[in-house]
């Protein structure tokens, strides 16, 4: 079973409608450790509604904790701490798409970050978006998944800036699935063109 981490350089830089497109080209089965925040629609909610494949299983986040913040705050508010060893895969024999929360060196507890819910054999998607620092965010993302060992690939969300995205590829040798563009709208159709546009890239990835 292929599993697939999806990463970002920050909060809100477009995992979830990556993870979605991801999803989609893949048919595979959706999984998000820990929600944290907008518990009345959830990401998982958010990417139910653009797959449009039967196959897809959504499976149930680990944690699901009731403030927008870091894991380990949100769950600190609830008298919880985050254990990881309580995050287990779901048992599916599909392949899996895993979304995490912000980028990652978020925390989940005193001791551990997101980057300790990625196993070796993951393969990493890396969600890149453009703003003043993005470059900065974008390379220490990449950098520490390239020392750690792990298989990388990267998506650019939103309208490209040649001489940001350039200076990345020359400094990281990152493969780049694709890109997404500033869409007026995300919706079941636009996740399905995307997700056939990156399918044979993905798919070469995953079986490199």
């Amino acid at each position: 079973m292929t599993k697939i981490f999806v990463t970002g350089i920050g909060t809100d830089v477009g995992k979830t409608v990556v993870s979605a497109i991801v999803t989609e080209a893949l048919q595979a089965d959706y999984f998000k450790p820990v929600q944290a925040g907008d518990l009345h629609f959830t990401d998982t909610d958010k990417v139910r509604q653009l797959i449009s494949n039967d196959k897809t299983v959504f499976h149930r986040s680990a944690y699901s904790l009731k403030t927008p913040a870091s894991p380990h705050a949100a769950a600190a508010l609830e008298q919880l701490v985050i254990e990881r060893e309580k995050i287990g895969l779901p048992k599916t024999d599909n392949r899996l798409v895993i979304e995490g929360a912000g980028g990652l060196l978020v925390p989940l507890n005193d001791t551990q970050t997101i980057l300790d819910l990625i196993e070796p054999e993951y393969k990493v998607i890396v969600v890149s978006r453009h703003y003043l620092g993005s470059i900065n965010h974008t390379l220490l993302t990449l950098n520490l998944l390239q020392q750690k060992g792990f298989d990388i690939s990267l998506i650019f969300n939103g309208n490209e800036t040649k001489s940001t995205e350039e200076i990345i590829l020359k400094m990281t040798n990152a493969p780049v699935i694709g890109r997404v563009d500033e869409e007026e709208e995300i919706n079941e159709n636009t996740v399905l063109n995307y997700a056939r546009l990156f399918k044979d890239k993905l798919e070469r990835w995953i079986n490199q």
